[in-house]
């Protein structure tokens, strides 16, 4: 089979095959506030070079992107988009494709995860609590992602980091609640858990799969995937979280740091847990 990046699903996905094929695969989606990004930013075609350079087969989504306001930033032009759950009905599609197609793909269905960054890892989980049991992923890669609309406050260490490092501050309490009624197209009151993973109890999480995560250090969106860790943690579900030392959000989207390849072996170690 070709190791050939090639499009598919209707233009949906861009699939990048294993160079040496351990039958592991990744469905991913990249970041961008759920607004911006696209499959050929580093977090989605670097990662994915990468891990099929190590084994598994990636298949990146290019999933519907909500729109840009207005008046949004002066150098951005305002730009028609789709609201949830068009995202998520992509991401739930690409998921579907890519289990429909995994003999052809050389994937095990025991091999196959699902994964994401910052708002990507947001579509991820929110895949997965819209699947049925028989469709659930064989494992859960979350990288520094969003998962809560209503921010929680950071811990005083977190604080001192990120007041140490304007730059890095990113994600106050107004922005990500912003980016999340934009997403929604209104106000994130009954917002749907599929949209805000992060929201979810127990018991919406009692099958859910085992889940990788990794978190930026200097990064306030940490606080919501500790959050969901912890909500995973406490139904009873197999959940490995860390943070990679020293790092700004979305350290994935920066190849030439080595927290980028220190994650990339991370993630590529835990699926290599899915071989038999």
């Amino acid at each position: 089979m070709t190791t050939t990046p090639f499009t598919a699903a209707d233009g949906l996905a861009r699939v990048y095959p294993a160079d040496h094929s351990d039958g592991t695969g990744l469905v991913w989606a990249h970041g961008g506030a759920f607004a911006f990004g696209d499959i050929d930013m580093p977090e989605s075609d670097w990662v994915a070079r990468e891990l099929a350079a190590r084994g598994t087969t990636v298949i990146s989504v290019d999933y519907r992107l909500a729109p840009v306001p207005a008046g949004f930033r002066e150098d951005m032009p305002a730009r028609d988009g789709a609201h949830y759950p068009a995202g998520s009905d992509d991401m739930l599609t690409a998921w579907r494709w890519a289990r429909s197609h995994a003999d052809e793909l050389g994937i095990r269905l025991d091999g196959l995860a699902i994964g994401g960054t910052s708002a990507g890892g947001n579509l991820a989980a929110g895949c997965v609590l819209r699947l049925r049991p028989d469709e659930l992923p064989a494992l859960v890669v979350l990288a520094y992602p969003t998962l809560l609309a209503i921010q929680p406050e950071p811990g005083g260490d977190l604080r001192a980091k990120l007041d140490a490092d304007p730059e890095a501050d990113l994600f106050r309490r107004d922005s990500v609640l912003w980016m999340y009624e934009n997403y929604l197209g209104g106000p994130v009151d009954d917002a749907p858990i599929a949209a805000v993973p992060g929201l979810a109890t127990a018991s919406d999480l009692a099958t859910f799969p085992p889940t990788l995560m990794v978190n930026g250090d200097v990064d306030e969106l940490r606080v919501s995937g500790e959050h969901f860790a912890a909500s995973l943690a406490a139904a009873g579900r197999e959940i490995d979280v860390a943070f990679e030392p020293g790092t700004r959000h979305g350290h994935l989207n920066r190849p030439e740091e080595e927290a980028a390849t220190r994650t990339i072996e991370r993630i590529a170690a835990r699926l290599k847990t899915l071989i038999p």
